[in-house]
């Protein structure tokens, strides 16, 4: 696709997903690369711009995250944040210092004139997160904000396109933090806002006709959103010659599977297959506790499902997954860590019976996706589907997968969300969800002493997973849904509630 690009480079810090995120909703497509990305390569990447992110190190540690100083000579407009302002100025022969006070949370900075700072008000609160501090700026740099206890808050070179803010503008703490990437992308990249949805899915359409012809395509249905979206742009560049399967590995929620096939069989119309596979899945996951092993083998069954399907089918030239770019991201991306492996993207085995492997939405956040949803024609109760796994309720039950802690996890589950949709939350909390913990725990029930199973509840909010929230469910709401769980639910005697954030949790327990 022919659209303008910014390059965002990734040092390490919890907000750097966020950055990109924020660069796409302001109309400008960006890649979130790891920081040891040579000038050679960035040449290539041929950006209107680029960011260095955050990240949790000092400039002057031995092993601290670098970049050739020769990507200042590049010509490209360079916008440092916190990590990436301190090595901006500590590259080009400022002094970074440990300053004699930290600042963590919320700052008032005053503003002066200056490109990045159009349009803004003289002062506002910021979010700061830093115990070093720049006290003297490059030759060429000017001061553009400070705070109490940080001298250059921000600093320019209006001439060569070169700014850092050490304080952070994509969290929503921050006041105007948006207008000021907004004025780095337009007012000193000189962006044209080129990347929209509509923009997305003509390219996208136009781009797998072309690679696609009239060749056969088998498209991985989960059901959710990722995989709804991708087969119906698929279906809109090659109608007949697509055959979705739907893939019921034992590890779905309950009346899911019945579900799945209605909205999307009988409803949208799409040529859907059901391969009843739980049996298979439930076999191979004997005895299998840890996490990603798990991943693993859902992974590579899944594939290994489609492959027999396909072969019903006759010949298959390419495989379509629901990918999207968390996905990648939280798969490991270069040298960045790997966090999870998702099942269609770490789980992949190294031989595929397809010619290709086709994932149109590889590059997009969770909230484009729905927005391509909606772009595409679909109902709004697809597109808002809340988020599922794609290795199931098996990464929601710590340690092995039984048939017993799966009933357990089904029916708990399904009275969360019963009684979410009836207190009218549903559509205020991103995911919500019952995991069986690897614990039991003493209880008495009637006159009986109990030693039975710890589920916990998981609740959150978000706008695309990469951060969240614990939701503040009401007490009484709460209390409803611990009372039904362990009156309703065998093997259960004990509810809690986890209140962790991302970070430095992730939304699925494993």
């Amino acid at each position: 696709m022919n659209h303008q690009r910014v390059l965002v480079l990734d040092f390490g810090g919890q907000y750097n997903q966020l950055i990109a995120r924020r660069v796409r909703e302001l109309g400008v497509y960006c890649d979130l690369m790891p920081s040891e990305m040579s000038l050679e390569k960035i040449r290539q990447y041929d950006p209107i711009g680029i960011i260095f992110t955050g990240g949790p190190n000092s400039v002057y540690e031995k092993d601290s995250p670098k970049i050739d100083a020769g990507v200042f000579a590049l010509g490209i407009p360079v916008l440092g944040i916190c990590y990436g302002c301190q090595l901006t100025a500590h590259l080009l022969g400022g002094t970074v210092q440990s300053a004699t006070t930290s600042e963590y949370g919320k700052a008032e900075v005053t503003y002066k004139k200056s490109p990045l700072t159009e349009g803004m008000p003289q002062s506002a609160v910021c979010w700061m997160s830093h115990t070093d501090r720049i006290t003297k700026l490059p030759d060429g740099f000017q001061k553009i904000a400070e705070s109490a206890n940080c001298p250059y808050a921000a600093f320019g070179d209006e001439k060569r396109g070169i700014y850092g803010v050490q304080f952070h503008p994509e969290v929503n703490h921050t006041q105007y933090g948006m207008k000021i990437l907004e004025n780095f992308l337009y007012k000193v990249c000189g962006a044209k806002g080129d990347w929209t949805m509509s923009n997305f899915v003509a390219n996208k359409v136009r781009e797998l006709r072309e690679k696609i012809g009239d060749k056969k395509v088998l498209c991985a249905m989960s059901g959710g959103v990722d995989s709804a979206v991708a087969a119906t742009l698929i279906h809109k560049a090659v109608g007949d010659n697509l055959t979705c399967v739907f893939v019921d590995h034992g590890l779905l929620r309950k009346y899911e599977a019945e579900e799945v096939m209605t909205v999307f069989r009988d409803g949208l119309k799409m040529n859907l297959i059901k391969a009843d596979a739980g049996e298979i899945f439930l076999k191979k996951l004997e005895g299998v506790t840890e996490p990603e092993t798990k991943r693993k083998i859902i992974g590579e069954e899944f594939i290994r499902a489609f492959e027999v399907e396909a072969k019903k089918i006759g010949k298959v030239d390419f495989l379509v997954q629901g990918t999207i770019y968390p996905d990648v991201i939280e798969s490991g991306k270069g040298k960045s860590a790997v966090i999870k492996s998702h099942h269609n993207v770490g789980g992949l085995p190294s031989v595929v019976d397809f010619k290709e492997i086709i994932e149109p939405l590889r590059d997009l956040f969770k909230d484009e996706v729905r927005k391509v949803g909606f772009e595409l024609g679909l109902p709004r109760s697809v597109v808002m589907r809340q988020p599922f796994p794609g290795p199931g309720l098996a990464i929601r039950i710590m340690g092995e997968v039984t048939r017993e802690k799966l009933e357990t996890l089904r029916d708990s589950d399904y009275i969360l969300r019963d009684e979410i949709a009836k207190a009218g939350l549903d559509d205020k909390i991103w995911q919500y969800f019952t995991v069986i913990t690897n614990s039991k725990t003493v209880g008495v029930q009637g006159d009986f002493r109990t030693y039975e199973n710890v589920v916990a509840i998981r609740a959150v909010t978000s706008l695309d997973a990469m951060t969240a929230d614990w939701a503040r469910i009401p007490y009484e709401v709460l209390e409803t849904i611990s009372n039904r769980i362990v009156n309703e639910v065998k093997h259960v005697n004990r509810i809690v509630y986890d209140i962790t954030s991302k970070p430095p949790a992730t939304i699925e327990w494993e």
